[in-house]
Parts: C-alpha cells; structure tokens; sequence
C-alpha cells in the first residue's frame, strides 16, 4: 500500500446531511456503471423538480412511476423504503453521527435493500468515518488480490487475508480504500446481490 500512497493525492472525507437521499442515490447507483447511474439519479432528482426531494414525496411516488425513469422494480421499492423509514423512525445526519460504527449498521440494517456494504460506503462517504474497511466491496477484493498477488484464494480466504491485511491499516482504513479504488480506478461497487437482495 506504501506505493500506492506515494502515487496518488491525499484524499480529504465530506460529510453530508441529507442521508435518505444519499441512501436513495446509494441504492439507484448499485450493480450500474457511474455514467448510466448518474443519469438516472438525474432523472430521480428531475422527477420531483428539486435536487432534494422530501422523504414524504418519494414514500408517495409509485412503483411504476420510479420505474418510468429507470429504476428496477426491486430499487423502486428500496427507496421507498428508505423514506419510510426516515418519516416513521427517522435519518437525522447528528444523531447518527453521535453513533458508534456498529450501532449506524444495527441502526439502519433493518431497512430492506439495505445492506452492510450500502452502510459501510454511508459510513465512509456522508459520515465521514476514517476507520471503515469495504470488505465486501468487489473493487477493494480485486485491488487487494491483485497487489498482494492473493489471485488464487477462494472468496472466504481472501475476504480473511484482507481483513488481516487491513488490521495494520486502522484507524485510517477509509482511505486504504479510497487509494485502493483510486489505483483500480473503481468507484465503490457491491458484491453481488445476496438472496436477501441486499447490499
């Protein structure tokens, strides 16, 4: 990781307030290429005729008109989801902040569509947490097996050799990975999606 970090810029952590949307934005985005993901996060945002539509309003759309601007029946109903759960329990960006990692993951795992690795990038990206490692995120496997030359592991033994790796790494993990994904020039990118249909 050394080399990494001498090749490329030191990359600095935003927070953000907004967290149904960046939930929302982080569920459209899942399993597409950035390009194809950002325009129909484009055409979520239009929907509504606002860069930040209320949890309210988006509880309120449809299935069929979220699927009229691209997204799959299955994120239709994930976002929904996220706004309910705002309006019902609540998404407020200080509360959350006052939480502990685990407690952010037992918080909001309870939501369907959303999974450990949707929290994980939460954690990293709209909360700013410096010690979070993607272990599950199949851009991070790819960087890791091919610099520690771990190619021929099975998925179990190299999610456990990267966990072992990333322990010399705390409490700065967060941006291991981000200079793992910079290398591979990978945006963060799920696993596949899980019987549960989570990510």
């Amino acid at each position: 990781l050394k080399k990494l970090l001498q090749q490329s810029e030191p990359f600095q952590l935003k927070k953000r307030n907004n967290i149904c949307l960046y939930l929302c934005a982080s569920i459209i985005s899942q399993q597409l290429s950035t390009k194809v993901a950002d325009v129909i996060y484009q055409r979520f945002l239009h929907f509504y005729g606002t860069k930040k539509p209320t949890a309210s309003q988006i509880a309120n759309t449809t299935i069929d008109k979220l699927r009229s601007i691209g997204l799959s029946n299955a994120k239709a109903s994930y976002v929904k989801n996220v706004a309910q759960f705002e309006i019902e329990f609540g998404l407020n960006a200080k509360r959350l902040r006052k939480m502990t990692n685990e407690e952010v993951v037992d918080y909001l795992i309870v939501i369907k569509g959303v999974g450990k690795w949707t929290i994980e990038i939460l954690l990293m990206f709209a909360l700013g947490r410096e010690d979070i490692f993607a272990v599950d995120d199949l851009g991070i496997q790819n960087a890791m097996a091919e610099l520690y030359k771990m190619e021929h592991l099975d998925k179990k033994e190299l999610k456990l050799a990267m966990q072992n790796i990333s322990d010399k790494w705390s409490p700065y993990r967060t941006y291991a990975c981000l200079h793992l994904w910079h290398w591979k020039d990978n945006a963060p990118t799920p696993r596949k999606k899980s019987s549960k249909g989570k990510n």
